[in-house]
């Protein structure tokens, strides 16, 4: 071993003995890390930072941007109220909900799509009185085979099909993982679907944000446009477009007011509804209806081309100017440049129209304005911001555009017409300039310590291979695997990836063990795509541990989840996967 192979590995040795620690985050870990090889002279000074201008780098991102304009487009909900009266047993619900969870997964980040879905397991967990902890984790281990079935999926399939793009000149295209990887998320939904039951009974996740906050329904109004779809229906059918969670307090026709209409009550076109129910509830209720929320001003004014217009809760103040007043007799908006669209009072329901409700201290609510102004419109009004939470009542949606973009995007990468991390960079700036997602969204919404973590760990990574690591410990591992079968060389390697993902997170290790796998395969005779294949699969199905991978870590404290409960179901799931992928992998990527 010489002394330059004997730095790398000390360098990843160290690093993934912090990552073990957990005593600082990922990213100070793989900065760190880089630091040190470049101090130490096995990355060179000028291409310490070739990183950051990796595709990687690129894709994820973007992947990220295009998963919170799904997400925030509504699609998902409206199509899964339409299925809601079918999902009777709790067996149906999961099977629904990972298998949704798994497909979108294959299109867009698999982060991305897993929290699209949480908000929607957590309104059929509460509709049906099932715990969320049956959902969450099946659903987390759907998203990470999801990931599985194309490129982008996940970070790991990236990183292979570059590394492969190096090794032969020609990386893996968009569906080369798809054979294998639906195969093996076909197996595991099925699994999923019957196995949630090896969960521990009765974990409580942690109290939400909503439940801490303990507000009451909101009071909102909306008009009845020509082109509404609830025109000419009625308030039986509007509650039924809500799932029982927004009432109709009362229908406000030419001036004439029916306070709590009947059922049968007939909606038609201009009527003005006040509405009651949750935030979201109400913005999805005004979406799917295609209601207009009733706004007696004009939009908040916007100084620069930056500025964005938002909505924010706050609670009326014992001293606020608020008190006693009515937005219509303070001008709200001509004096402070707000929009009053939603009111919350606990223990009475309001009758009058939205601007004119007489405000007392402790009522809570909605207002909407320009972000930039909005903290100093709330100390004029002496009106205290509420912990900040996503409130997207009074929120622009564009059903289906977020989905048109995306696949666009897919089609010019499936058809080779332009490249994986172009396709979807240009997504995600297609996205901003319709307004399917706004700036301050997108930089909230890319997780900058992954990327600065993949950025910091690809010159690291590259190390081993550029001192000769690489061949070293193929060489140790083909002297084992001269032992097994072929097969056997090939279930090593995926373990191998399994074993140490937990540890290391999953992009890093891909970009340590994929050039030593590639290598590997080279020493046997074999020919590097399988092995590449195994390296993938292996580091993106953490189902073990909390930490190998976001996902899991997203539902740890929703679901009430600790460390040990994630072997039970993941352990079995990770033998199907060894099960079914092996086979799958062999014969869709021959040994020779």
């Amino acid at each position: 071993m010489t002394y330059p192979q004997i730095l790398a590995f000390a360098v990843v040795a160290g690093m993934m003995a912090l990552f073990v620690w957990g005593r600082f985050r990922y990213d100070v870990v793989a900065t760190l890390s880089l630091l040190v090889a470049v101090l130490v002279g096995i990355v060179p000074a000028d291409k310490a930072f070739s990183g950051f201008s990796d595709d990687i780098v690129i894709i994820v991102a973007s992947a990220l941007l295009v998963s919170a304009a799904v997400a925030k487009s509504g699609v998902l909900e409206a199509g899964l109220n339409r299925l809601a009266p079918y999902l009777r047993t709790t067996q149906i619900q999961i099977a629904v909900l990972v298998g949704i969870v798994t497909i979108l997964s294959a299109f867009v980040k698999n982060i991305g799509a897993l929290a699209m879905m949480i908000p929607v397991a957590f309104q059929i967990a509460r509709r049906t009185n099932t715990p969320p902890s049956s959902f969450l984790m099946p659903m987390a281990f759907g998203s990470l085979l999801g990931g599985i079935v194309t490129l982008v999926g996940t970070s790991p399939n990236i990183i292979v099909s570059r590394v492969r793009g190096e090794l032969l000149g020609e990386p893996f295209q968009m569906f080369d993982f798809t054979p294998v990887g639906a195969g093996i998320a076909l197996a595991g939904v099925i699994f999923l679907a019957f196995g949630y039951r090896l969960l521990p009974k009765g974990r409580k996740g942690a109290v939400s944000l909503y439940d801490a906050l303990d507000i009451k329904n909101y009071v909102t109004e909306a008009r009845v446009l020509p082109e509404s779809d609830i025109a000419g229906q009625t308030v039986a059918d509007l509650r039924k477009m809500g799932q029982g969670d927004v009432k109709v307090a009362a229908i406000i026709r030419n001036e004439t007011r029916s306070s709590s209409p009947l059922p049968d009550a007939a909606i038609r076109e201009n009527d003005l509804l006040l509405l009651e129910g949750e935030p979201d509830a109400l913005e999805s209720v005004v979406a799917r209806a295609g209601l207009k929320l009733s706004r007696e001003h004009r939009r908040p004014e916007t100084d620069e081309a930056t500025d964005e217009i938002g909505v924010i809760e706050a609670i009326v103040g014992p001293n606020s100017v608020l008190t006693g007043a009515s937005a219509e007799r303070i001008a709200l908006y001509e004096q402070f440049q707000v929009n009053l669209l939603a009111v919350s009072r606990s223990g009475e329901r309001f009758k009058e129209r939205l601007r004119a409700i007489t405000l007392r201290p402790g009522d809570v609510l909605v207002l909407q304005g320009n972000l930039k102004r909005l903290p100093d419109a709330l100390k004029n009004l002496g009106c205290l911001p509420l912990a900040e939470r996503d409130i997207r009542l009074g929120s622009a949606r564009r059903s289906l555009l977020p989905i048109a973009i995306l696949a666009m995007a897919m089609a010019l990468v499936a058809f080779n017409i332009l490249p994986v991390a172009i396709a979807f960079f240009g997504a995600g700036v297609l996205l901003v300039l319709f307004g399917s997602i706004t700036l301050r969204e997108v930089y909230e919404t890319i997780e900058w310590p992954i990327i600065v973590m993949l950025g910091a760990l690809i010159p690291v990574s590259e190390s081993i291979r550029t001192t000769g690591g690489t061949d070293l410990i193929a060489a140790w591992l083909s002297s084992v695997a001269n032992m097994l079968p072929p097969t056997g060389a090939l279930v090593l390697i995926m373990v191998a990836a399994m074993a140490v993902t937990p540890f290391l997170n999953n992009a890093a290790t891909v970009l340590v063990m994929a050039p030593i796998a590639a290598s590997f395969a080279t020493k046997l005779g074999f020919r590097p795509d399988a092995f590449l294949m195994a390296v993938a699969i292996g580091a993106a199905c953490d189902f073990l541990t909390p930490i190998g991978h976001q996902c899991n870590t997203l539902v740890m404290g929703p679901g009430g989840y600790r460390f040990g409960d994630y072997w039970r179901l993941g352990l079995p799931l990770s033998i199907i996967v060894i099960v079914v992928g092996i086979p799958l992998i062999m014969m869709f990527w021959p040994l020779q």
